[in-house]
């Protein structure tokens, strides 16, 4: 009953912002639903940003890693903040120099039309699976503690929890997702806080004191440098989380649908660096949690779940660490999954919008209404992924959602790296093709490397998928681009980025 009440009075709160918000004529647009008029302050879009790529996975899986990777996942993120800086400074001042509204449509200005849906598809393609599995794992806790025992199936707590969703997006999209996503990530934050705070109350920390505990504990590496073949090399790490930010934020509708809500480019690039700064103490506090919740369990002699994502809800709904980390546990998650689902479903919208139906090209009226039934049937769509994810059922989210960027955000790294780095013009009706065999490619020679060198590729598939997309645009390619408008595209960032 008390997380019933809990979940009531957060979507009360989501609905009362959406209300006010959304009040007057032109909060229904298309202008306020896909980038908020343009008037998004830059650190009100930095702070809600957090909890949309943090999500629920984050939440759950993260602090469980540490007991298989140990502290190793810090690499990555070491990486993601330099991946950050290159959007800031090559991605950005290009789409804010062409006045984007959808990020693909460069790719049909500077290649064709063909590539430019292929990349709309795979986009959303990345994103309905990333933002499905997400769900998933917060309908999955919530089936399993809460709405299981009243008789309430799985798949209805996916059509409900898509449907609040769906309620609070659907008339002001962008300009309402800005200030939902703000509260769910300071509530994502307090939750975490907490939570450890509560944990450390419950340790027997002897004579050393906390930190002493956790650099002392046998999962606090950070640092791999000397196996190669290991997944958790440095350098693999490193090297995958720069082009995960670059892939799953810069080539992202979604995240980059909020940085173009801002001002101007100045105020979006300072979106980009705090938000950038403000990952890597956050995941080292939730890789701490975990090293906070091992120690516990040894002191306390529990058997923990087999599964790693099982090891945080445990803790906190079998009442180790009391009740009130039970009503602080089920805020952070649903504020971090709703925080990345909203924004996910209305970049989805958007996208299907102008670069599928061109709805740009139609009177407001006829637009207005083909992007109301485009965003119902995305979030039916959405609930059938969820319980396809269910089905399924991987055992590390987190690392099962980095796979499938792996194989779709590749063709995505490919063709917008052609554009940018080469002036060729490449074959655009075999675009589709290539960005098919690219990740088909992938996995064939992750399979040939693992069964004949005993090499199992990791978050590095991305980078390699990136580089066959390219490779098949560039054999296909001929001369220079011609028309100079469209050549001098991939150069716009470099020469008059300090002009915004």
């Amino acid at each position: 009953m008390r997380i019933l009440v809990t979940i009531i009075c957060y979507f009360a709160v989501l609905l009362l912002i959406a209300r006010l918000t959304g009040r007057g004529k032109k909060s229904s647009s298309d202008a306020a639903f896909f980038r908020g008029e343009n008037r998004s302050p830059w650190y009100i879009v930095s702070f809600g940003m957090i909890g949309a790529s943090i999500s629920g996975v984050t939440f759950v899986s993260v602090p469980g890693m540490v007991r298989s990777m140990d502290m190793t996942y810090m690499q990555t993120v070491f990486g993601f903040f330099f991946g950050y800086l290159v959007v800031a400074h090559v991605l950005l001042p290009m789409y804010y120099r062409l006045n984007l509204t959808s990020i693909y449509s460069y790719l049909g200005t500077r290649i064709g039309v063909q590539t430019y849906r292929t990349g709309a598809f795979f986009f959303l393609l990345s994103r309905m699976l990333g933002t499905a599995a997400k769900l998933y794992l917060v309908c999955l806790i919530l089936h399993t503690y809460v709405f299981g025992h009243m008789g309430i199936p799985f798949w209805a707590i996916a059509a409900g929890s898509v449907a609040l969703v769906w309620v609070y997006t659907h008339k002001s999209g962008i300009k309402t997702i800005v200030w939902t996503d703000t509260l769910q990530t300071f509530c994502l934050i307090a939750a975490l806080i907490s939570i450890i705070y509560f944990t450390i109350q419950k340790l027997d920390t002897g004579d050393g004191g906390i930190m002493t505990m956790i650099g002392n504990s046998p999962h606090s590496r950070v640092f791999v440098f000397d196996d190669w073949m290991s997944r958790q090399n440095f350098f693999k790490q490193f090297l995958s989380g720069i082009f995960i930010v670059i892939v799953m934020t810069g080539l992202d509708q979604d995240m980059m649908q909020k940085n173009l809500s801002c001002k101007n480019l100045r105020e979006a690039q300072k979106n980009m660096y705090c938000y950038g700064f403000s990952f890597i103490p956050l995941n080292l506090l939730f890789l701490c949690l975990g090293i906070l919740l091992l120690t516990l369990a040894g002191q306390m002699n529990l058997a923990l779940p087999e599964v790693n994502d099982d090891i945080l809800p445990l803790f906190a709904t079998q009442g180790y660490l009391g009740q009130t980390v039970l009503v602080l546990f089920t805020i952070g998650i649903i504020a971090a999954a709703f925080s990345n689902s909203d924004s996910a479903l209305t970049a989805m919208t958007t996208s299907v919008c102008v670069d599928l139906l061109r709805t740009d090209r139609d009177v407001e009226e006829v637009a207005l209404r083909r992007r109301g039934k485009v965003h119902i049937t995305l979030s039916v769509i959405l609930v059938f992924f969820i319980c396809l994810v269910e089905a399924l059922n991987s055992k590390s989210v987190i690392d099962a959602i980095y796979i499938i960027a792996s194989y779709t955000y590749g063709p995505l790294l490919g063709m917008f790296a052609f554009g940018l780095f080469t002036r060729r013009r490449t074959r655009d009706r075999w675009v589709p093709f290539i960005a098919v065999v690219s990740p088909i490619l992938c996995y064939a020679l992750d399979r040939f490397v693992m069964q004949s060198y005993g090499y199992k590729f990791g978050y590095e598939l991305l980078m390699l998928n990136g580089m066959l997309t390219f490779a098949g645009m560039y054999a296909l390619s001929s001369k220079e681009l011609k028309n100079k408008e469209h050549g001098n595209i991939c150069l716009l960032y470099t020469s008059d980025a300090a002009d915004d």
